[in-house]
């Protein structure tokens, strides 16, 4: 009976796992209930030793007509006996279930179609582990089903799976190998005949031990399994995109071979650690997006670009970059100076990050800008590790100029309005319902952009994939979940879709402020669209959702927002430049969602500055104390029971209690001398094993005492205190009187100094620093705790028969 009861706790236990993909908890509920059904089968299967095959067999039908009593009742007879019109009403629900996990992203609905699925893999898993575990008596090899199912949320989540779930799951398994090994270790044992009785007895091999050893290794396997990682170096792919740019050129060659840049931004906003990719600083103290790719192709999969130009005479150490497009002299501009510094553990990095549009470049080696897009390049450098100064001449248009924008010219249009003809009729209502009242392209933008950010009822997350053909209207229509490459890759549809010139831009956001300049780091990898508005040129929007329920450190520029846009004839004061003015929307945090921060206008407040990092000194001196307090840990649970003892040895030595006034009185301290003298004979005890002297179950106090004088050498007092300490504990169990009992503090304290002047140095700092009583005491502890499993085990549904 004991193996099918671990078969299915150790199935839920990691069924634990699956939290993370659901939304709601009715699929545990429901899984619960089959494991249960399951279990409930397996039990009495094992008890009245049926057939192995009978068992699976029942097991499943008992599930089918669980799945159908739960999903479809009014299909079946009696609500429970599955008829064909339920069955069919199942399949169809399973269909249905496939059809909803591949549109919709962690974590999923509750749906009826995808509970049902779920609780049916869950079963099924639970009736393998069962077969396995009670039917083949190979519990060793229910890991392999057990990890199959943990591995789903592995898989699929964006986070990885918490440490209290692999806990749990790990717990469930190794419950599952112990109940395995004391069914084999428990039938060990010799047959023995009683001849009075006519009967066969077989004595039972005492299996505490082995069982508590294999508790031990267990424990320390899964303790291990989750601190010994936190203590390794991480081990990760390149901090820049997770791809390499540039791969396959030789030194010297004038051309470069360009992968596509979108493909790395889930990797790189899901590493566990936000490496350090650049550091700048700008003139004004004000972050900057820098952008390092612009895409302009969307075959109806995915947004790439077509391979960058550069012209020897457009070589940046020639002079000024080429005129930003679109932007005319009358557009007033900001200009605006940032000192980038690139990180050294980049490689091949032959693209540079650009607060839009540079018009000036300080650097060393070749490096040109594409006329079309200013994405500035090198077929013979790499920027890793060096360090250049942008100037930047950023638009700061107002919204009346925005809307009264002229109609953009044919080589723009023919660029960058190319759709695929195959584009879903859904996505072009779409867009056209949701700016059916907005009257020029600028209103159409920012109608876009709140369609994203706050009306469309879109949800952040990194477990969505892809954003072409049908992924984009399941993101657009269905699930509506994703990062910044489906909203930056949809919204830039819509506004082709609305005759809006657009394009993706791929780069960084402005990072965290660190002291005196901006930290960028992996986790703030980002992509986003711009648009094109003649006269001004191309402009950032912001469709992804940002701070707290979004990737923290995006931002919304603030001529985009809608106040600007319902708000005609603003100033050029109010409406500042793109990411540079005291109105746009800031914070300091990663963009990773683990690491989210609030933002001005959308839930949250404006930059936030991180302190300088702690020096290295400092954080030296931090982890040797904390190293430190971890190692005295024991050393201070022994002085908190020394002080323990103490205390009810100051109770015991207070005024003594007269029980009777006539001749022959006698003075006792009622109850509380015998408490003390329990309290110094088990310090007393705690000491000598501290100190390493031996003592004899068998010995009594008084030859202790005489053995401890004699051993070690004790001076008069000493011996005088450990006698007294040991005649107490004589008196307090034969004697009805404590006698003359003296300071017990007093006397332990005498017998401890005597006790060191004897013992070895490095036994006195053990005794200190790691008394071995206190260590044997978290040692019984934790034995303890372990013997919860054994009750567990014990338990019995029927009582034993006479």
């Amino acid at each position: 009976m004991r193996l099918p009861i671990a078969a299915g706790a150790a199935t839920m236990a990691v069924t634990v796992s699956l939290y993370p993909l659901f939304q709601g908890g009715a699929w545990f509920w429901a899984s619960l209930g089959a494991v249960v059904v399951v279990t409930a089968v397996g039990v009495p299967a094992s008890r009245y030793s049926l057939p192995g095959w009978l068992a699976p067999l029942g097991q499943v039908v008992a599930i089918w007509i669980y799945l159908t009593a739960v999903f479809t009742p009014e299909k079946a007879w009696g609500r429970v006996v599955p008829t064909r019109e339920s069955v069919v009403a199942l399949a169809r629900m399973l269909v249905g279930g496939f059809a909803d996990i591949q549109r919709f992203a962690a974590p999923v609905p509750a749906t009826t179609s995808i509970t049902l699925l779920t609780c049916g893999g869950v079963a099924l898993i639970a009736v393998l582990v069962d077969l396995l575990a009670s039917r083949a008596r190979r519990a060793a090899l229910c890991g392999l089903p057990l990890l199959a199912l943990f591995t789903v949320p592995a898989a699929v989540a964006t986070e990885p799976v918490s440490w209290p779930a692999f806990i749990v799951a790990a717990a469930g398994y190794l419950g599952l190998l112990v109940a395995d090994g004391r069914e084999r270790v428990g039938h060990w044992g010799r047959a023995v005949l009683v001849r009075r009785a006519s009967v066969t007895a077989r004595t039972v091999a005492d299996v505490g031990p082995l069982r508590l050893s294999g508790k031990r290794i267990g424990l320390t396997a899964v303790v291990l399994a989750v601190l010994l990682p936190a203590l390794l170096p991480t081990l990760e792919p390149s901090p820049l995109f997770g791809f390499g740019v540039g791969n396959g050129r030789g030194k010297g060659n004038n051309s470069i071979s360009i992968s596509n840049p979108i493909v790395g931004l889930r990797g790189s906003l899901s590493l566990p650690a936000n490496a350090d990719v650049l550091s700048y600083t700008t003139s004004d103290n004000l972050p900057r997006y820098l952008r390092m790719y612009s895409l302009d192709i969307f075959d109806g999969q995915q947004w790439t670009m077509a391979g960058p130009s550069g012209l020897p005479e457009d070589r940046i150490s020639r002079g000024p970059l080429p005129p930003p497009p679109g932007q005319s002299r009358e557009t007033p501009v900001a200009t605006v100076t940032t000192r980038i510094t690139v990180s050294k553990t980049l490689k091949g990095l032959e693209f540079l990050p650009l607060p839009y549009p540079p018009s000036r470049i300080g650097i060393e080696g070749d490096w040109r800008p594409d006329r079309d897009s200013l994405m500035v390049f090198s077929t013979e450098d790499t920027a890793e590790g060096m360090t250049y100064t942008v100037v930047s001449d950023e638009p700061r248009p107002t919204a009346e100029r925005l809307r009264s924008a002229a109609a953009a010219p044919q080589q723009i249009t023919d660029r960058y309005l190319q759709l695929p003809r195959d584009l879903p009729r859904e996505v072009k209502e779409l867009a056209a319902r949701e700016t059916k009242d907005a009257r020029t392209p600028y209103d159409r933008a920012v109608r876009l952009q709140e369609f994203f950010t706050s009306k469309g009822g879109f949800v952040y997350t990194l477990a969505a994939q892809g954003h072409g053909g049908q992924a984009l209207t399941d993101f657009l229509i269905r699930n509506k979940a994703g990062y910044c490459e489906q909203f930056a890759a949809a919204m830039a549809v819509l506004a082709r879709v609305l005759h809006i010139p657009a394009r993706v831009a791929v780069g960084y956001t402005g990072g965290s402020r660190v002291g005196d300049h901006w930290q960028v780091g992996t986790h703030d990898s980002h992509a986003w669209p711009e648009l094109y508005f003649e006269g001004t040129g191309w402009l950032r929007f912001e469709p992804t959702p940002t701070g707290l329920t979004g990737q923290g450190s995006a931002t919304v520029p603030s001529y985009s927002r809608a106040r600007a846009a319902n708000e005609p004839g603003d100033q050029p004061s109010a409406a500042p430049a793109i990411g540079s003015g005291s109105s746009d929307l800031a914070n300091g945090s990663a963009s990773n969602p683990r690491n989210r921060r609030p933002e001005l206008d959308y839930g949250g407040s404006g930059p936030i500055v991180v302190e300088e990092e702690t020096p290295l000194a400092v954080r030296i001196g931090l982890g040797v104390a904390a190293v430190a307090f971890v190692v005295l840990i024991p050393a201070m649970l022994r002085l908190r029971l020394r002080g323990h003892r103490r205390r009810i040895c100051s109770r015991a030595a207070r005024p003594a209690v007269v029980l009777a006034e006539a001749p022959g009185t006698v003075t006792v301290r009622t109850g509380l001398w015998k408490q003390a003298t329990t309290a110094v004979w088990a310090e007393l005890g705690d000491t000598l094993y501290d100190y390493g002297v031996s003592r004899a179950p068998s010995e009594t106090p008084r030859a202790l005492a005489v053995r401890l004088s004699a051993q070690h050498g004790f001076d008069a007092d000493a011996e005088a205190a450990v006698t007294r300490i040991a005649a107490s504990a004589e008196r307090m169990l034969f004697a009805r009187t404590p006698g003359e009992t003296g300071s017990p503090r007093e006397d332990l304290r005498v017998v401890r100094r005597a006790l060191a002047v004897s013992a070895p140095r490095g036994r006195r700092i053990r005794a200190v620093l790691l008394p071995p009583s206190t260590l044997t005491g978290m040692r019984t502890l934790g034995t303890r705790l372990l013997d919860v499993f054994d009750r567990l085990e014990n338990l019995r549904l029927t009582g034993r028969k006479a």
